[in-house]
């Protein structure tokens, strides 16, 4: 079987992203999942460090019976700025891959250029299981924590989570 790549900013990891690595790893023998724009933290789309998303994945990973930990490689990748040459930055930071997981159209795009296999997962409830909906809802008061796992809830409340998002889209919302 082949090994397989699941980019993302897990800005935080939820169950979409959760069902996309169950859907993939049916499919591939390895997982290389990369935590894209790991320089990033404290902005409005990015307001979790590298390292909290690991711990957001990781946690809710082991904590999953139907998820091989052993089958999973979790890598922080930095922006680089240069579309053309992202793809190529990932490979030399990552172990080998076949197929790239994703429905990122941009994404798409730039592996496909290079000949890679993409397969494009099936969203489900992507109105709701989307980050940018999420972190609104956290910003709002509103019912978030049924979109994420139960160890992605502990991480954001252990690390004052909630508080920093909204202290993020404030700051936001008084500079437009």
């Amino acid at each position: 079987m082949p090994n397989g790549l699941f980019v993302g900013r897990f800005q935080p990891f939820h169950l979409g992203h959760l069902a996309t690595i169950k859907f993939a790893l049916r499919h591939i023998e390895e997982l290389v999942i990369v935590i894209g724009s790991a320089q990033k933290s404290h902005e409005l789309k990015n307001p979790f460090t590298a390292g909290e998303r690991i711990q957001m994945i990781k946690g809710s990973l082991n904590a999953d019976d139907e998820v091989d930990l052993k089958r999973i490689v979790l890598i922080p990748v930095a922006d680089v700025g240069v579309h053309s040459l992202w793809t190529h930055y990932i490979d030399i930071l990552v172990p080998s891959y076949e197929v790239v997981f994703t429905n990122d159209k941009f994404t798409c795009l730039l592996f496909k250029e290079r000949g890679t296999k993409v397969v494009r997962p099936i969203l489900r409830q992507r109105k709701e299981l989307s980050a940018t909906e999420i972190r609104s809802r956290i910003a709002r008061d509103a019912d978030w924590k049924k979109l994420v796992t139960p160890h992605t809830v502990k991480i954001v409340e252990d690390i004052h989570g909630i508080a920093r998002i909204k202290a993020i889209f404030q700051k936001y919302s008084e500079s437009n």
